[in-house]
């Protein structure tokens, strides 16, 4: 697996343990990794640099071993990372409160995060949608589980209730794209 994602990310997973398990969580998930993660994450992370994909799902591996939680973890630390995280531009659609006018965009979102493949947005009906990803040279249960965990949290922020996003496929268990099923009140 090749491909790289934004030091945002990284910053947001560290961030996010920080703030769950204290200020020695770090110290402890850092001598989980490599030698060479160790000296990448121990660095002042640029939020616009990029950084070595496996770098990262390293990094979920040891902050699950860490905290615990499963899935659960990582779908917060997406949604962590979506009320942290969203640029100025985005959070104009937030106030406009118009879910279908941010996801729109997920094309945009997906290339500010990631360096390989693409992410494709269809509108289904009044309250559902599917974003799907393909061709990702970069792909760990642990993202695509933040990934949905930040949708959600994006539509919530947008207006949506009751929101839910469903991975149907996954590439990480072996289908040829990653695809979500959001639906909101």
């Amino acid at each position: 697996m090749s491909g790289s994602i934004k030091g945002a990310v990284l910053k947001s997973r560290l961030a996010f343990l920080q703030e769950h398990g204290g200020p020695s969580a770090g110290q402890r998930v850092l001598a989980k990794l490599t030698e060479q993660d160790r000296a990448i994450l121990s660095k002042p992370i640029s939020a616009r640099g990029w950084y070595s994909f496996e770098t990262g799902s390293r990094l979920d591996e040891a902050i699950e071993l860490e905290l615990g939680g499963g899935d659960a973890l990582f779908r917060e630390m997406g949604a962590q990372s979506a009320r942290d995280n969203l640029s100025p531009a985005q959070r104009a659609f937030v106030r406009e409160r118009d879910p279908y006018a941010l996801l729109k965009a997920a094309a945009s979102i997906y290339r500010l995060y990631y360096d390989t493949g693409r992410r494709t947005f269809e509108r289904q009906g009044p309250r559902k949608l599917v974003l799907t990803t393909h061709d990702s040279q970069t792909f760990s249960r642990a993202d695509c589980l933040t990934v949905a965990g930040w949708h959600e949290q994006v539509i919530t922020m947008c207006g949506g209730e009751r929101t839910k996003v469903t991975e149907l496929k996954c590439r990480a268990l072996g289908d040829a794209v990653c695809e979500y099923v959001c639906t909101w009140d």
